[in-house]
């Protein structure tokens, strides 16, 4: 008989497991087919019903910018969106692994909320690693993905956070971090969002120090910038990030970045280039999580993105509750606030998120 806990047959162990919220894998089923070799399925469901008010115009999620409205109007919607599965496979010292989710635009295909609200699998995650060393796409390694808020709106305050999935080759060494990833150079003249294709591959290194108390990483970034003119412009930025352990279940997560790190930080908040210069960026963020019970926590977040070129001042805070019903299935409900300073806009939000792990 088959059963959630697991079963063992001559070359076959089912088992589940439940990861962490900001891993690449929420959840899985394993297969085992024998000491070398096994398959993980997993991913989770996830629906959200969001009011939105104010004269940033509605998106699924907030992210780094947004468009500004004339007037302020409200909007309610209900999607699926974020819902994902991922595939790992392992044999022996060689991993691979597969994540998609239904952010794709579904235009082509003729999605819309008048009829079917279709959407088309969109590609996140698709890398091999062979003992230290990673090649393919997944999240940058200039990011600390444990430090991200634990939030119904997708990321938390993603316009102060490091949040970048790209093609790259990482090789680790303990607690150190180098890798070669894609470049990109994102902006040109000010106000003027287009890229260009780079010649030079960006560099980061990262050292994370762990312990029982938590972790804290240190990463640098090191890029050659193109402007419009094709003029190429060196690029330096900083990173400071973690989650630490306080009281009891409690955490506290934080990430500080500075200098040219544009499209690495903020989601779109900054740019590359503004005219022939790079763009000098800051951003904070923190987030502090409280269980009060086993079953039920909350969090409260903020983050702000400040630039020096385009004068960009860009906000989001948060606060929310979470219950889980049984391990697997979890409600919550979150209020915040997105604020874009520098155009005099803002939009308030109320997000209630039902969330099934696989």
């Amino acid at each position: 008989m088959l059963k959630r806990s697991g079963f063992k047959t001559k070359k076959l162990l089912l088992a589940t497991s439940l990861l962490a919220v900001t891993s690449a894998a929420n959840a899985g089923y394993t297969i085992k087919l024998d000491d070398d070799n096994k398959i993980t399925f997993g991913g989770y469901i996830k629906a959200d019903a969001r009011y939105v008010d104010g004269n940033i115009a509605a998106t699924d999620y907030w992210y780094g910018g947004g468009t500004v409205l004339p007037e302020s109007q409200s909007n309610f919607g209900i999607s699926v969106n974020e819902t994902r599965f991922n595939t790992k496979y392992v044999h022996g010292d060689v991993t691979g692994f597969i994540e998609m989710d239904f952010y794709g635009d579904a235009v082509a295909g003729g999605g819309n909320e008048v009829i079917s609200n279709s959407s088309k699998p969109r590609l996140r995650h698709a890398f091999i690693k062979y003992k230290d060393v990673l090649v393919g796409q997944t999240w940058t390694t200039f990011q600390n993905t444990s430090s991200l808020a634990e939030a119904a709106d997708f990321g938390g305050p993603l316009v102060a956070s490091a949040f970048i999935r790209q093609g790259q080759i990482r090789y680790t060494l303990g607690g150190l971090q180098l890798a070669i990833e894609n470049p990109e150079s994102y902006g040109g003249y000010r106000g003027d969002k287009t890229t260009r294709d780079d010649s030079v591959p960006d560099f980061i290194a990262k050292y994370t120090f762990k312990g029982d108390w938590g972790n804290v990483s240190i990463s640098g970034l090191a890029r050659q910038l193109k402007s419009v003119t094709n003029q190429s412009e060196s690029a330096f930025g900083y990173g400071v990030a973690g989650r630490i352990k306080t009281f009891g279940k409690d955490d506290f997560r934080f990430q500080i970045h500075g200098g040219n790190v544009g499209r690495y930080v903020g989601v779109t908040a900054s740019t590359d280039m503004v005219g022939e210069e790079a763009e000098d960026t800051t951003s904070i963020m923190v987030a502090y999580r409280h269980f009060w019970t086993e079953d039920m926590r909350s969090s409260v977040f903020y983050g702000n993105t400040q630039t020096d070129l385009t004068d960009r001042d860009r906000s989001h805070w948060g606060v929310n509750i979470f219950k889980n019903f049984t391990k697997q299935l979890s409600f919550g409900l979150e209020v915040g606030n997105f604020e874009m300073a520098e155009s005099d806009a803002d939009s308030d939000y109320v997000q209630l998120s039902a969330k099934y792990v696989l």
